[in-house]
Protein backbone atom coordinates (compact mmCIF):
# COMPACT_ATOMS: atom_id res chain seq x y z
CA UNK A 1 0.00 0.00 0.00
CA UNK A 2 1.11 3.41 -0.62
CA UNK A 3 0.36 6.99 -0.20
CA UNK A 4 2.50 8.39 -2.33
CA UNK A 5 1.19 10.55 -5.41
CA UNK A 6 1.60 8.07 -8.21
CA UNK A 7 1.09 8.83 -12.29
CA UNK A 8 -0.64 5.55 -14.02
CA UNK A 9 0.52 6.12 -17.52
CA UNK A 10 -1.20 3.94 -20.68
CA UNK A 11 0.42 4.09 -23.25
CA UNK A 12 -1.96 2.23 -26.18
CA UNK A 13 1.20 1.96 -28.67
CA UNK A 14 -0.52 1.30 -32.45
CA UNK A 15 -3.67 -0.13 -31.21
CA UNK A 16 -6.96 1.67 -30.77
CA UNK A 17 -9.72 2.84 -33.15
CA UNK A 18 -13.12 5.58 -32.37
CA UNK A 19 -15.68 2.12 -31.85
CA UNK A 20 -13.48 1.12 -28.82
CA UNK A 21 -13.83 4.76 -27.27
CA UNK A 22 -17.04 3.43 -24.93
CA UNK A 23 -14.78 0.99 -22.96
CA UNK A 24 -13.24 3.93 -21.45
CA UNK A 25 -16.38 4.79 -19.64
CA UNK A 26 -15.75 2.66 -16.69
CA UNK A 27 -12.15 4.18 -16.43
CA UNK A 28 -14.10 8.15 -16.33
CA UNK A 29 -16.19 6.40 -13.91
CA UNK A 30 -13.49 5.30 -11.78
CA UNK A 31 -11.17 8.61 -12.34
CA UNK A 32 -14.04 11.26 -11.30
CA UNK A 33 -15.23 8.77 -8.02
CA UNK A 34 -11.61 9.34 -6.97
CA UNK A 35 -10.18 12.19 -8.11
CA UNK A 36 -9.06 13.30 -5.05
CA UNK A 37 -6.87 10.88 -4.57
CA UNK A 38 -2.96 10.21 -4.89
CA UNK A 39 -2.88 9.80 -8.53
CA UNK A 40 -2.70 11.24 -12.04
CA UNK A 41 -4.02 9.00 -14.73
CA UNK A 42 -2.74 9.93 -18.49
CA UNK A 43 -3.56 8.34 -21.76
CA UNK A 44 -1.60 8.43 -24.42
CA UNK A 45 -2.63 6.97 -27.18
CA UNK A 46 -2.49 6.93 -31.52
CA UNK A 47 -2.41 10.48 -32.54
CA UNK A 48 -5.85 9.71 -34.56
CA UNK A 49 -7.55 9.25 -31.37
CA UNK A 50 -6.14 12.44 -29.40
CA UNK A 51 -8.88 14.85 -30.05
CA UNK A 52 -11.39 12.39 -29.75
CA UNK A 53 -10.23 11.75 -26.08
CA UNK A 54 -9.86 15.17 -25.26
CA UNK A 55 -13.74 15.60 -26.00
CA UNK A 56 -14.32 12.37 -23.94
CA UNK A 57 -12.34 13.51 -21.06
CA UNK A 58 -13.42 16.76 -20.49
CA UNK A 59 -13.99 17.71 -17.50
CA UNK A 60 -12.21 14.53 -15.72
CA UNK A 61 -9.11 14.59 -14.27
CA UNK A 62 -7.66 12.49 -16.72
CA UNK A 63 -4.71 13.67 -19.19
CA UNK A 64 -3.92 13.27 -22.94
CA UNK A 65 -0.57 12.81 -23.99
CA UNK A 66 0.99 11.79 -27.42
CA UNK A 67 3.60 9.06 -28.36
CA UNK A 68 6.20 10.70 -30.23
CA UNK A 69 6.69 13.81 -32.33
CA UNK A 70 8.55 15.72 -34.73
CA UNK A 71 11.90 17.73 -33.64
CA UNK A 72 10.99 20.54 -34.92
CA UNK A 73 8.11 22.79 -33.32
CA UNK A 74 7.29 24.43 -36.63
CA UNK A 75 5.37 23.28 -39.92
CA UNK A 76 7.13 22.53 -42.32
CA UNK A 77 7.53 20.37 -45.33
CA UNK A 78 7.72 16.67 -42.79
CA UNK A 79 5.40 14.14 -44.99
CA UNK A 80 3.96 11.75 -42.31
CA UNK A 81 5.43 13.66 -38.98
CA UNK A 82 3.38 15.60 -36.26
CA UNK A 83 5.08 18.18 -33.69
CA UNK A 84 4.30 19.14 -30.72
CA UNK A 85 2.53 22.58 -31.60
CA UNK A 86 -0.14 20.05 -33.26
CA UNK A 87 -0.04 17.74 -30.66
CA UNK A 88 -1.29 20.53 -27.71
CA UNK A 89 -3.33 21.76 -30.38
CA UNK A 90 -5.54 18.93 -30.00
CA UNK A 91 -5.43 18.33 -26.43
CA UNK A 92 -2.14 16.49 -25.48
CA UNK A 93 -0.43 17.87 -22.53
CA UNK A 94 2.25 15.08 -22.25
CA UNK A 95 4.57 13.37 -24.85
CA UNK A 96 6.22 10.04 -24.17
CA UNK A 97 9.70 10.03 -26.10
CA UNK A 98 12.69 7.91 -26.17
CA UNK A 99 10.66 4.90 -26.26
CA UNK A 100 12.31 1.88 -26.94
CA UNK A 101 10.59 0.83 -29.95
CA UNK A 102 11.57 4.39 -31.34
CA UNK A 103 15.24 3.53 -30.58
CA UNK A 104 15.06 0.62 -32.29
CA UNK A 105 14.14 2.32 -35.11
CA UNK A 106 16.91 4.45 -35.49
CA UNK A 107 16.33 7.65 -32.93
CA UNK A 108 19.31 8.44 -31.27
CA UNK A 109 19.62 10.38 -27.55
CA UNK A 110 20.87 13.67 -29.62
CA UNK A 111 17.60 13.71 -31.95
CA UNK A 112 16.03 12.83 -28.91
CA UNK A 113 17.18 15.29 -26.99
CA UNK A 114 15.88 17.94 -29.70
CA UNK A 115 12.48 16.65 -29.48
CA UNK A 116 12.42 17.44 -25.96
CA UNK A 117 13.77 20.68 -26.31
CA UNK A 118 11.09 21.29 -28.82
CA UNK A 119 8.31 19.62 -26.42
CA UNK A 120 9.36 22.07 -23.51
CA UNK A 121 8.92 25.30 -25.64
CA UNK A 122 5.93 24.50 -26.82
CA UNK A 123 4.55 23.97 -23.57
CA UNK A 124 3.99 20.01 -23.06
CA UNK A 125 5.29 17.88 -20.16
CA UNK A 126 7.86 14.83 -21.48
CA UNK A 127 7.69 11.75 -20.09
CA UNK A 128 11.46 10.68 -21.26
CA UNK A 129 12.08 6.68 -21.31
CA UNK A 130 15.05 5.11 -20.99
CA UNK A 131 16.50 1.76 -20.70
CA UNK A 132 18.72 -0.98 -21.25
CA UNK A 133 18.87 -3.74 -23.96
CA UNK A 134 19.68 -7.55 -22.31
CA UNK A 135 22.88 -7.39 -24.15
CA UNK A 136 23.75 -4.21 -22.37
CA UNK A 137 22.31 -5.76 -18.96
CA UNK A 138 24.19 -8.92 -19.67
CA UNK A 139 27.48 -7.40 -20.06
CA UNK A 140 26.83 -5.19 -16.84
CA UNK A 141 26.32 -1.76 -18.65
CA UNK A 142 22.96 -0.72 -17.27
CA UNK A 143 24.40 2.03 -15.26
CA UNK A 144 26.83 3.63 -17.90
CA UNK A 145 23.90 3.31 -20.65
CA UNK A 146 20.80 4.96 -18.64
CA UNK A 147 23.78 8.03 -17.70
CA UNK A 148 24.69 8.23 -21.37
CA UNK A 149 20.78 8.56 -22.26
CA UNK A 150 19.87 11.00 -19.21
CA UNK A 151 23.46 12.99 -20.26
CA UNK A 152 22.69 13.72 -23.85
CA UNK A 153 18.82 13.29 -24.07
CA UNK A 154 18.33 15.64 -21.57
CA UNK A 155 21.51 18.41 -22.07
CA UNK A 156 21.15 21.74 -22.41
CA UNK A 157 17.87 21.53 -20.24
CA UNK A 158 18.06 23.36 -16.63
CA UNK A 159 14.53 23.35 -15.47
CA UNK A 160 13.44 19.74 -15.93
CA UNK A 161 10.46 20.28 -13.51
CA UNK A 162 8.49 18.88 -16.45
CA UNK A 163 10.50 16.24 -17.05
CA UNK A 164 8.95 12.37 -16.15
CA UNK A 165 11.48 9.64 -16.47
CA UNK A 166 10.19 6.67 -17.35
CA UNK A 167 12.94 3.22 -16.79
CA UNK A 168 11.82 1.12 -19.40
CA UNK A 169 14.11 -2.06 -19.58
CA UNK A 170 14.03 -3.04 -22.91
CA UNK A 171 14.15 -6.76 -22.23
CA UNK A 172 11.27 -6.44 -20.22
CA UNK A 173 8.70 -4.52 -22.98
CA UNK A 174 6.12 -6.95 -23.81
CA UNK A 175 7.88 -10.36 -22.64
CA UNK A 176 6.09 -10.68 -19.20
CA UNK A 177 9.80 -10.46 -17.53
CA UNK A 178 10.32 -7.94 -15.00
CA UNK A 179 13.53 -6.69 -13.18
CA UNK A 180 14.23 -8.49 -9.60
CA UNK A 181 12.21 -6.18 -7.00
CA UNK A 182 16.11 -5.13 -5.22
CA UNK A 183 17.16 -4.26 -8.66
CA UNK A 184 15.02 -2.23 -9.69
CA UNK A 185 14.71 -0.43 -6.53
CA UNK A 186 18.38 0.40 -7.06
CA UNK A 187 18.11 1.45 -10.36
CA UNK A 188 15.37 4.01 -9.42
CA UNK A 189 17.42 5.15 -7.09
CA UNK A 190 20.52 5.74 -8.86
CA UNK A 191 18.70 7.48 -11.76
CA UNK A 192 17.20 9.91 -9.38
CA UNK A 193 21.05 10.64 -8.05
CA UNK A 194 21.25 11.93 -11.38
CA UNK A 195 18.96 14.86 -10.51
CA UNK A 196 19.47 17.72 -8.21
CA UNK A 197 15.96 18.07 -7.47
CA UNK A 198 15.43 15.10 -5.31
CA UNK A 199 11.76 14.84 -6.03
CA UNK A 200 12.40 13.61 -9.78
CA UNK A 201 9.66 11.33 -10.65
CA UNK A 202 10.39 8.09 -11.93
CA UNK A 203 8.30 5.94 -13.40
CA UNK A 204 8.64 1.92 -14.08
CA UNK A 205 7.76 -0.10 -17.40
CA UNK A 206 7.85 -2.91 -18.80
CA UNK A 207 5.19 -5.42 -18.79
CA UNK A 208 3.41 -3.76 -15.99
CA UNK A 209 0.15 -5.88 -15.33
CA UNK A 210 -2.94 -6.51 -12.93
CA UNK A 211 -0.91 -9.79 -11.64
CA UNK A 212 2.85 -8.21 -11.17
CA UNK A 213 1.73 -4.88 -9.24
CA UNK A 214 1.34 -6.38 -6.10
CA UNK A 215 5.17 -6.62 -6.66
CA UNK A 216 6.05 -4.02 -8.11
CA UNK A 217 4.55 -1.52 -5.69
CA UNK A 218 6.52 -2.75 -3.03
CA UNK A 219 9.47 -0.10 -4.59
CA UNK A 220 9.10 2.75 -2.56
CA UNK A 221 11.18 4.36 -4.97
CA UNK A 222 8.81 4.61 -8.06
CA UNK A 223 6.25 7.10 -8.49
CA UNK A 224 4.27 5.62 -10.97
CA UNK A 225 4.02 3.13 -13.81
CA UNK A 226 3.62 3.24 -17.86
CA UNK A 227 1.42 0.80 -18.68
CA UNK A 228 1.13 -0.57 -22.12
CA UNK A 229 -0.89 -3.99 -23.32
CA UNK A 230 -2.52 -3.82 -19.83
CA UNK A 231 -3.94 -0.41 -20.18
CA UNK A 232 -5.74 -1.05 -23.54
CA UNK A 233 -8.53 -3.31 -21.29
CA UNK A 234 -10.08 -0.73 -18.87
CA UNK A 235 -10.92 -3.43 -16.40
CA UNK A 236 -7.34 -4.29 -15.78
CA UNK A 237 -6.27 -0.80 -15.85
CA UNK A 238 -8.06 -0.43 -13.03
CA UNK A 239 -7.04 -2.91 -11.24
CA UNK A 240 -3.53 -1.97 -11.72
CA UNK A 241 -4.53 1.38 -10.02
CA UNK A 242 -6.21 0.05 -7.24
CA UNK A 243 -4.59 -2.57 -6.24
CA UNK A 244 -1.27 0.15 -6.02
CA UNK A 245 -3.15 1.58 -3.03
CA UNK A 246 -4.67 -1.42 -1.54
Amino acid sequence: MTNKFMYFVANWKMFGDLKGLNSLNDVIKFAMKNKRKNFKVIYCPPSTLIFPLFKKFKNTPIDLGGQNSHESENYGPYTGSINSKMLMDVGAKYLILGHSENRQSGENDRLINLKIKSALKIGLKIIFCIGETLKEKQNNKTNQILSNQIKIGLNGIKNKSKIIIAYEPVWSIGTGLIPKLSDLNSLILFIKKKFKNKSQKILYGGSVNENNINQLKTINSVDGFLVGAASQDAKKFIDIIKKTFN
